[in-house]
């Protein structure tokens, strides 16, 4: 049976990263592989995290299952991290939070919910999105179309055209948005676009499904929900799924959530019992190391002060860094205007140079990227910014 199989692609991403690891080039730079370094290139344990996990290896007495659901605590204190304490409140029994493996496993946990309520549905996602996006939805059967929302030329949001798509959509299709940090293109909505598509989604009345991967990355852990703190205080229904990924440097221990928010108390306990199935057919039970370090975290004064303080560093960091990299593109004498890469958050931008130049920064200078231009700001370092920005002079000048 197994010989009828054929071979498929490498991921493209995957593929760069073995590509890196064997390149002897003393001067290479990935900008490839989507997670925080430091400095030194490193994506180093968070001081916090190295504390709780200690306290648990010392304190934990049993390793028996949790439930399909998840830790009951930690639901509680990753949808007050998402939520707020007021809003969580005043939602009571409408929103309940279960815990996933990773943003990953939300992300699909949310597709075979939808599925589920509504096997028409069409997901929408922006152009461009994250790339993993269709497949994780996309498998579960689910219908994917794109509405417009990075214009590659002006390098911002054409919000007026993502409006007048989103003013089509009706009732019973879901339209995915990226809660702050767009990945791939690091171009956010702004208050008044977050306002304007509240009120569509009123007037049209389809579901809202926010992907939150990167809170507390762009501006602020407050500042970085206020799209999707809007939408749950306004909306009857809303999908989140937030991930503990890159906030709390958990990639490994696959470590998420999916809030759900119903038009009444009724519903969310009944939709509670969809999602509980879908997880114990898909995997049983979620993975609880990753879970119990956050639940920590969150609940205890002194690490949560110390974790925001260490992340609030990987936040000023990178944003510093996008500064720092316009700065130098301006002072090496390229005419072209990169200045949207300081007013875009997150981790990601689109450098914004073709696939030809891009083979060419990967093949003749061995500087990482996807073909799609996009960049891994936190790539960049005092040690390689100079070398990143000249290989960059010479490619748009061949």
């Amino acid at each position: 049976m197994f010989q009828s199989l054929s071979a498929l692609p490498a991921d493209p991403i995957l593929g760069l990263m073995a590509s890196y690891r064997a390149d002897s080039n003393p001067n290479k730079i990935d900008l490839g592989i989507g997670v925080y370094k430091n400095e030194l290139g490193d994506t180093p344990i968070m001081t916090s995290v190295k504390k709780a996990e200690d306290i648990i290896l010392k304190s934990q007495t049993t390793k028996t299952y949790v439930g399909p659901t998840g830790a009951a605590d930690y639901n509680a204190i990753v949808g007050e991290l998402l939520l707020g304490k007021s809003l969580l409140e005043s939602l009571g029994k409408r929103r309940v939070t279960v815990q996933s493996p990773g943003g990953c496993g939300g992300l699909r946990l949310a597709a075979e919910f939808i599925k589920s309520a509504n096997s028409d549905a069409t997901v929408w996602v922006s152009n461009p999105t994250w790339a993993n996006h269709v497949p994780l939805l996309g498998s579960a059967g689910l219908k994917i179309e794109q509405y417009p929302y990075y214009d590659y030329a002006s390098h911002s949001v054409q919000f007026e055209e993502m409006i007048d798509c989103l003013s089509k959509i009706g009732s019973g299709d879901v339209v995915l948005l990226h809660g702050c940090c767009h990945n791939p293109c690091g171009a956010d909505l702004s208050h008044e676009q977050w306002q304007r598509i509240r009120d569509v989604a009123l007037q049209q009345g389809f579901t809202v499904f926010i992907d939150l991967a990167y809170q507390g990355l762009g501006d602020g852990l407050e500042e970085d929900v206020y799209g999707t703190r809007l939408l749950a205080e306004t909306l009857p229904e809303l999908i989140v799924v937030s991930s503990c990924s890159k906030n709390f440097g958990l990639y490994r221990e696959r470590t998420g959530a999916m809030t759900l928010i119903c038009d009444s108390d009724e519903a969310t306990a009944v939709a509670t019992t969809q999602i509980a199935a879908a997880a114990r057919a898909m995997y049983s039970m979620p993975p609880d190391h990753g879970a119990a370090i956050v639940q920590l975290i969150l609940n205890d004064s002194s690490l949560r002060q110390e974790w925001d303080a260490e992340l609030t560093e990987m936040r000023n960091r990178i944003n510093g860094l996008r500064a720092q990299f316009v700065k130098k593109i301006q002072s090496i004498g390229i005419p072209q205007d990169f200045s949207f890469i300081e007013r875009e958050k997150g981790m990601f931008s689109f450098l914004g140079v073709n696939v030809d130049q891009v083979q060419s920064l990967v093949n003749d200078y061995s500087i990482y990227l996807v073909n799609s231009s996009r960049i891994n700001v936190a790539g960049i370092n005092d040690a390689n910014i100079e070398y990143l920005a000249t290989s960059l002079a010479a490619i748009l000048k061949a």
